[in-house]
């Protein structure tokens, strides 16, 4: 990869201080890549994705028996795809290989974390799945991966599910442009989105996804509204977690 391409690809959009200090700031939070964390996880296997500016991510992909679609999960921003595959077998069980990655830059992944790199590194994964005879393609976004997907694809006919649990409105009011604010990538129809909000969420708050849970829902999305969620893996008890992904799940598994 030349040092133009670099460039090009990897340039910061929400400030040249803030976006990297932001990223490293996550990085440090998000650590290293522990396979301990595998221990136990049944059907799981590393996987490797080449991006056109010629970085490779690293990451996991859970295998079904008799696979009837998949499933991209992008994660927190403080979070490695280890984190989440043991939780993740779930998925995989109702029948759906999953597929998650390490952002660029942190963990398994080359490359330098930011935002509209990671971005495009998420639309070339959607294209790509797209190809592999897959007869539905869900997604799952996780915070800021429901930004990453919203604005990779949301507006595509690429996938069949997108689940956007606990994202903001907006990034814009921290530097961003725009254009990448989610609630400008929602779909005209957005009946295939389902969005999660829960009052106990201290890190996304309601109110910064009212406006998002607003439009979506006046284009079709379905909203889940919980009184007990906290953020994504941060709820006060694993019955709502677990009541959290069940719903996910039923979600997914609509005809």
């Amino acid at each position: 990869m030349t040092s133009t391409q670099e460039s090009d690809s990897e340039t910061a959009v929400c400030g040249c201080i803030r976006e990297p200090l932001a990223f490293w700031l996550w990085h440090r939070l998000a650590g290293a890549p522990d396979e301990k964390r595998l221990v136990g996880v049944t059907q799981v296997e590393s996987i490797r994705f080449r991006t056109r500016d010629g970085n490779t991510l690293g990451g996991y992909k859970l295998v079904a028996a008799n696979p009837k679609g998949c499933l991209l999960v992008a994660q927190g921003n403080a979070m490695l795809a280890d984190h989440l595959v043991a939780d993740l077998q779930r998925f995989r069980d109702l029948g759906f290989d999953v597929y998650v990655y390490d952002y660029r830059g942190y963990g398994l992944s080359e490359g330098k974390s930011r935002l509209a790199a990671i971005v495009t590194d998420y639309t070339e994964i959607v294209t790509d799945l797209q190809t592999r005879g897959y007869q539905r393609l869900h997604l799952y976004g996780i915070s800021i991966g429901g930004v990453m997907l919203l604005n990779a694809v949301g507006q595509s006919t690429l996938y069949t599910r997108l689940v956007v649990d606990s994202s903001p409105s907006r990034i814009s009011p921290l530097g961003c442009p725009e254009r990448y604010d989610p609630v400008r990538s929602l779909p005209p129809d957005s009946s295939r989105l389902l969005i999660i909000t829960g009052e106990r969420d201290r890190v996304v708050t309601p109110r910064q996804m009212a406006e998002l849970l607003a439009v979506a829902e006046s284009r079709g999305a379905s909203i889940l509204r919980d009184p007990e969620f906290a953020h994504p893996y941060q709820d006060t008890s694993s019955a709502t977690h677990r009541r959290r992904q069940t719903a996910i799940a039923e979600w997914l598994r609509k005809e």
